[in-house]
């Protein structure tokens, strides 16, 4: 038996989430299906992390082991071949007995895609998060930033965690919360050692709260402080986020993702 891993591009948006469930209609559910096509045994993954039904993937990692001695790329171009269109693997590599996709992990980098007007784009819809604005009004960049660097470093981030985590302590240490604005478009990318169930979405809902002038940016580190979830904004939609990057050490040597055919290609380098 030999340990491979895996790097997987995916849209959430037909998908049920990451976790295999009853119905078979998950990532996972659909990418062990292909492994086992391919390989002609049944195939279990485990991922680096578990996405929420509509967020998706530009380097989503996952391992299994196997007996099947095929070349790297025939176990890539094999297992595309049964996987839909909006799921492909990127590269196949093999690693140690000891790396494990989740536990190896040493930082997970998130990215979101906003666009805000007066009007939705309707050819964007379901890769993007949405935010309308009167005509005359636009985000505070400023404000946004100011209250994203409130949230930077290691704290208990409980006031942004869904009701149904399990994990089993809050605390987290976000070390990467940047903004580039272009437009009508703001990306956002996040990055920490882990992240709680919806931490994102519910840091996006408070971002948006100061950007668009409901809340001086002083706000988001009073809701941070409280540690209390009901003091902070709705959970944002899932539509614009982006599992980016899953980083292992460097002696694991596995691949970058690859965003150039993603909407982020060029920005937050």
């Amino acid at each position: 038996m030999v340990r491979l891993a895996l790097g997987l591009q995916y849209d959430g948006s037909d998908f049920s989430g990451w976790q295999t469930q009853l119905s078979g209609n998950t990532v996972q559910d659909k990418l062990e299906y292909a492994l086992s096509q391919f390989s002609g045994n049944s195939v279990m993954v485990t991922a680096a992390g578990r996405t929420d039904t509509g967020v998706h993937a530009l380097g989503q990692v996952v391992h299994f082991d196997t007996a099947l001695d095929r070349t790297l790329f025939s176990w890539v171009r094999g297992t595309n071949r049964f996987l839909p269109n909006s799921i492909a693997v990127q590269w196949v590599k093999p690693v140690p007995d000891d790396f494990h996709a989740r536990f190896s992990a040493v930082q997970r980098c998130y990215l979101y895609a906003l666009h805000s007007g007066a009007l939705r784009a309707p050819l964007l819809a379901k890769r993007v998060g949405y935010q309308m604005l009167p005509q005359d009004q636009q985000l505070d960049i400023g404000a946004m930033r100011y209250a994203a660097s409130l949230l930077k470093g290691e704290h208990d981030f409980s006031a942004f965690r869904a009701a149904a985590c399990q994990a089993k302590s809050p605390i987290r240490m976000l070390d990467r919360l940047d903004l580039e604005s272009r437009g009508s478009w703001v990306f956002f990318y996040f990055r920490a050692n882990a992240f709680l169930h919806h931490m994102v979405r519910n840091m996006m809902g408070c971002l948006l709260e100061v950007g668009r002038g409901r809340r001086p940016p002083e706000w988001v580190g009073e809701v941070l402080a409280k540690g209390n979830r009901q003091f902070a904004a709705p959970t944002f939609m899932a539509d614009g986020l982006y599992l980016s990057e899953v980083i292992y050490p460097d002696h694991f040597a596995l691949p970058i993702p690859d965003l150039s055919a993603s909407l982020f290609h060029g920005v937050l380098g």
